[in-house]
């Protein structure tokens, strides 16, 4: 999203100390936070990278919680330099370097396709059924392990029995899976670890669309105005509240909402309304 009135004063200010270099760029950050079920979207438009966004949430966070699993992209601008963070790669995106080759590797595309597949589906168990952490890790642990092990050994195997060329386009995405293996099958080992990051992709159309309809901001002071409304627009739709309404009972709040922000979260909004009567229509 461009900001169109930004001075070079105003880039270095927004930056921490030890930023590196001047920059140039406007970055728009989104950021899905998860926790107990529920879930907030965060969205941060500025010169800031998402790794520095990052760093300024969890500045808030009750320094006795054990490190947040992050699951991001391996780029070192996303990785708050400051905090600790359980990094772990998202899955669809390994998922997706063989995608690109079904055409070329039929048969060991497959093969990988379909393992993959059968964790997916696992994991849809798990939810459907209502696990909680500990329960999903149990039933990964026995369903989810033996298939990615059988998947690692036949990894193993296409390089050093040179199955394939090492240097093909299928060995790249082999080392490429090889040397991430640890994190990618984080959720094997650590309740709640996602298998991918499609939530936070999801939540990143939303900055698309919205620069789609407005085209820019003005100022560096709009953006986080327009940042606060596509948080709490896009935190509404995944807890399944229709944000139109919520945004109205807020401002018909303001008052309550001042006073106790945490009793106004989307997921708790109607109990809230049960006990405040209805103030006055928004302007």
């Amino acid at each position: 999203m461009k900001v169109l009135q930004l001075t070079r004063q105003q880039r270095a200010a927004a930056l921490a100390s030890d930023a590196d270099g001047e920059r140039t760029g406007i970055f728009t950050s989104g950021i899905v936070a998860i926790h107990t079920g529920l879930q907030i979207a965060l969205f941060f438009t500025g010169v800031r990278h998402a790794g520095e966004n990052l760093a300024a949430v969890l500045a808030r966070r009750n320094t006795d919680l054990p490190a947040p699993i992050q699951m991001c992209d391996g780029l070192a601008r996303n990785i708050p330099s400051d905090f600790d963070t359980i990094l772990s790669p998202c899955l669809a995106h390994a998922r997706r370097k063989y995608v690109e080759l079904t055409e070329t590797f039929p048969a060991e595309v497959r093969f990988v396709l379909e393992t993959l597949r059968e964790v997916y589906i696992t994991d849809a168990r798990a939810r459907d059924r209502g696990l909680d952490p500990a329960q999903r890790l149990q039933l990964h642990q026995e369903e989810s392990q033996p298939r990615l092990a059988a998947l690692e050994r036949w990894m193993q195997r296409q390089l050093t029995e040179r199955l394939i060329e090492p240097n093909s386009a299928l060995g790249a995405a082999i080392r490429s899976m090889q040397k991430r293996w640890s994190e990618l099958t984080l959720f094997l080992r650590v309740q709640g670890a996602p298998l991918d990051n499609n939530t936070s992709e999801r939540a990143l159309k939303k900055a698309i669309l919205h620069r789609k309809h407005a085209l820019f901001y003005r100022t560096l002071a709009g953006a986080p105005v327009g940042d606060v409304f596509m948080t709490l627009i896009h935190t509404a739709e995944l807890n399944h509240i229709a944000p139109f309404e919520y945004l109205v009972a807020l401002q018909r709040h303001a008052a309550e909402l001042a006073a106790n922000p945490a009793a106004w979260m989307p997921w708790n909004d109607q109990a809230a309304l049960a006990s405040h009567p209805a103030g006055p229509d928004p302007p």
